[in-house]
């Protein structure tokens, strides 16, 4: 079973159109989404999670159809579209106690474990927490009610290196089983390097490319220059969209 399914995913908006995306999440894996900013990524996961109405196209979540199940598709998924924005004075123990109730499968002796394990006090107030903490906090949340699938939209955006390296690690830990995959939407394509097993970049609403990393990788070596390495994902994404200017 995969952990996801896209199959000729089409949105519009005026002036821009997601066209016909199509890509799959093999289970137990993770997959780097790429591509500047209003290229259509946040449209994909919003789409996934059917926050937006599409024009088109199939989605299928660990096997079932959303939005058609939408209900049970959620209670699988673990969603971090940014950090904890909201009550920021309320404490974490408050949020929790309302996140909980959402969910039939809650395991609470495992949310302490995983709030302990990621040194995340539940009595601190939401303001009080750094970047990297909020992520740890909605990413405790998620793997207590189980989380098969986790969407990530710039989860290490803003952090200092060291937190990032440390929330790369935990990523590649959470799929190390092969029961939770993880769709990793970034700009910082060298985390990608170091935690992705695949890689989908969409360009002005269109799928480019999706492949294995490696694989992904050879695909642009058009764009090498004589007698270069190979080139890096932040290589590929630069070399593509770069522009000409006429000043």
């Amino acid at each position: 079973m995969n952990a996801l399914e896209i199959e000729g995913l089409r949105k519009c908006y005026p002036g821009f159109t997601l066209q016909d995306v199509s890509f799959t999440l093999r289970q137990g894996t993770i997959m780097g989404l790429i591509g500047k900013n209003g290229a259509g990524k946040t449209t994909i996961l919003k789409s996934i999670l059917n926050l937006i109405p599409t024009d088109g196209g199939r989605v299928e979540i660990l096997g079932m159809p959303s939005p058609e199940r939408e209900l049970e598709c959620k209670a699988k998924l673990g969603v971090v579209l940014g950090g904890v924005d909201f009550y920021r004075d309320k404490k974490l123990s408050a949020i929790t106690d309302v996140t909980k109730r959402f969910y039939s499968n809650w395991d609470e002796v495992a949310y302490r474990r995983y709030m302990e394990e990621f040194s995340v006090d539940p009595d601190k107030r939401v303001k009080e927490l750094s970047a990297g903490m909020k992520v740890k906090y909605l990413i405790a949340l998620a793997l207590s009610h189980h989380a098969e699938l986790f969407l990530f939209d710039e989860p290490t955006s803003g952090l200092d290196p060291v937190s990032r390296d440390e929330l790369l690690t935990l990523f590649r830990a959470l799929t190390a089983d092969g029961s939770r995959s993880i769709l990793y939407s970034t700009h910082i394509t060298s985390d990608l390097e170091k935690c992705a097993d695949t890689i989908t970049y969409i360009k002005e609403g269109r799928l480019l490319a999706s492949g294995e990393k490696e694989d992904f990788i050879r695909s642009f070596d058009h764009l090498r220059e004589p007698g270069e390495a190979a080139l890096t994902l932040e290589d590929i994404m630069v070399r593509t969209e770069r522009r000409e200017f006429h000043v």
